[in-house]
């Protein structure tokens, strides 16, 4: 019974997987005619049966960007960019679209250690760096089982070197780990949809207006509390917002 639900489960995706192919390829077609409203219905019909990829959503950004749908077009290409942050068309075409918003917000560089930490952390994704850990603790057994069984001078003192040296290699390549993985948990970059919102100083609607923003920003959620979610900008400004004029570029 099992060997027949296996199947089935297998000739249902062969066969979804062969209608997204052409979904994706009629909905192309349609695209480079001009008719990008008819192409971005077929493009969300294939992300409705849950397939996501850079290549899907660059292209449903692409549609709504010839449309002029600002907000839409940024946020898919900043989910095109999550699974694929180093291609240049998607990089290219965001900046285009950036250009479209009202709002000029100004970026506070990070500087010193910090910045450092960050970049190295950056190097590779929280898998990479466990993994390499990882092979450092395992590296690390070897030596020290070599260490205790040898019983040359020279070889011993090579294998405590060697080994606690790369005891110290995997234990930094854990804080990595960790730290990205602390990254990731805590990037949540969203989108603002509202042609125009408020952003007040505490999440209720009597508050004082912090500031206002415009759709197609960029912000950063960094708490929720009940329908708020509060926000931070480039610039290092925060406030709350609706949770229904942003969209969470996370949520996939």
């Amino acid at each position: 019974m099992k060997k027949i639900n296996y199947i089935l489960i297998f000739l249902l995706s062969t066969l979804t997987f062969a209608q997204n192919n052409q979904l994706f390829d009629e909905a192309t077609a349609l695209y480079n005619e001009a008719n990008y409203t008819e192409a971005l219905e077929k493009y969300k019909t294939i992300l409705e049966s849950g397939k996501h990829s850079a290549e899907l959503y660059f292209n449903i950004a692409n549609a709504h960007y010839k449309l002029n749908h600002i907000a839409p077009s940024i946020y898919y290409y900043e989910k095109a960019l999550m699974l694929k942050p180093n291609d240049k068309d998607i990089n290219n075409n965001i900046a285009f679209a950036r250009n479209m918003t009202i709002d000029a917000i100004d970026t506070v560089p990070e500087v010193g250690i910090s910045k450092f930490i960050k970049n190295v952390t950056n190097m590779m994704s929280f898998d990479a760096w466990a993994k390499m850990a990882v092979a450092f603790i395992i590296l690390f057994v070897i030596l020290f089982i070599l260490y205790y069984f040898t019983y040359s001078t020279s070889k011993k003192r090579f294998a405590f070197v060697t080994s606690n040296g790369f005891l110290l290699l995997a234990i930094i390549s854990l804080v990595f780990a960790f730290h990205k993985f602390k990254l990731v948990r805590n990037n949540q970059p969203a989108i603002v949809f509202a042609e125009e919102t408020k952003i007040k100083s505490e999440p209720n609607l009597r508050s004082e207006e912090a500031f206002v923003l415009h759709e197609g920003t960029k912000v950063q959620v960094i708490d929720s509390v009940n329908n708020w979610k509060k926000i931070k900008l480039s610039d290092g400004k925060t406030g709350w917002i609706i949770e229904d004029d942003i969209k969470i570029v996370t949520n996939f």
